[in-house]
């Protein structure tokens, strides 16, 4: 596969492109992010409904995040190009699009292959060695990290032993290519903040952390398990379903949701991640974007 300083070379911007191109893409950001502690991505889950229903092809995702939302960072989701991690002209374009639009690659999605919380041995270490070809697009791509799940069969602890093992392998193999392998609270015992920092505490490598996610704790209480999980966190999710009269999400207080991030020290992208059904995903991002940049502007 290309690099993607070979790519960048073949645009122009060469070794110094690889340090200034971030910049530009920030340059090119809305005007919110000069007043927030944070910056604004868009998680392409947000679109799954235009996406499945063929009304946005993969490509397009960044020129649509900037054009449609200002929102200059995206989050990929894997199955949405499944057959494509090893495929170079395909990354190479939709790298392309991606600059050409000053858009930021900040991570992959990656779900569907294998558990890597996996109490079967073979198991766990083939659902690791399937996530390889993610890490290296992740790469190639300019992203951060690749988000994985921390599933498996088992008691608690069983799990958790096995999710440690699959998580460091992978991490092992993440940081020599400079990725990091970061765990969303995603259904499961992964939902239970607790059990979840205590397997990133177990796997203790610096690539390896946490992507809290603010809606998906079901029976577990959400702020507490954003409060678990923001010390390891490399990434954040504000999921948003529902938005009252004033612009609020109905069952998430923001307000303190995001001061729980601050106060954690955490300066990198918040992702909008909209699943409602009561508004379009088009209007839904963007009330989630608004209500991101109202509240992370009150506490800036």
């Amino acid at each position: 596969m290309t690099d993607r300083r070979s790519f960048l070379k073949q645009l122009g911007v060469g070794a110094l492109g690889l340090s200034v191109l971030p910049s530009v893409a920030m340059s090119s950001m809305s005007e919110h992010k000069n007043a927030l502690f944070f910056d604004i991505s868009l998680a392409q889950w947000s679109l799954h409904k235009t996406i499945f229903a063929k009304r946005l092809d993969n490509l397009d995702f960044p020129k649509t995040a900037a054009e449609t939302f200002g929102i200059h960072a995206v989050e990929y989701v894997n199955q949405f190009f499944k057959d494509k991690a090893k495929d170079n002209g395909y990354l190479t374009d939709l790298l392309r699009r991606a600059t050409d639009h000053g858009v930021k690659n900040v991570l992959i999605m990656v779900d569907g292959e294998g558990p890597l919380g996996s109490t079967d041995d073979n198991e766990r270490i083939k659902a690791v060695e399937n996530h390889y070809k993610w890490v290296e697009a992740a790469k190639f791509l300019g992203c951060h990290a690749i988000r994985v799940n921390a599933a498996g069969k088992g008691t608690p602890e069983e799990v958790k032993d096995a999710a440690i093992d699959g998580l460091g392998r992978l991490s092992e193999f993440g940081a020599k290519h400079g990725i990091n392998v970061i765990v969303e609270n995603h259904g499961g015992i992964s939902s239970h903040g607790d059990w979840l920092a205590a397997v990133l505490k177990g796997v203790n490598k610096p690539n390896c952390g946490s992507l809290p996610d603010f809606g998906n704790f079901y029976e577990y209480d959400r702020y507490q398990g954003v409060t678990e999980l923001m010390p390891f966190a490399k990434g954040v999710s504000a999921k948003a379903n529902v938005f009252d009269a004033n612009g609020d999400e109905a069952n998430i207080d923001y307000r303190r949701m995001l001061r729980i991030v601050k106060d954690a020290g955490y300066r990198g992208y918040i992702g909008i991640e909209y699943e409602g059904k009561e508004l379009s995903e088009e209007d839904g991002i963007k009330a989630t974007k608004r209500l991101l940049e109202r509240i992370g502007a009150e506490l800036s």
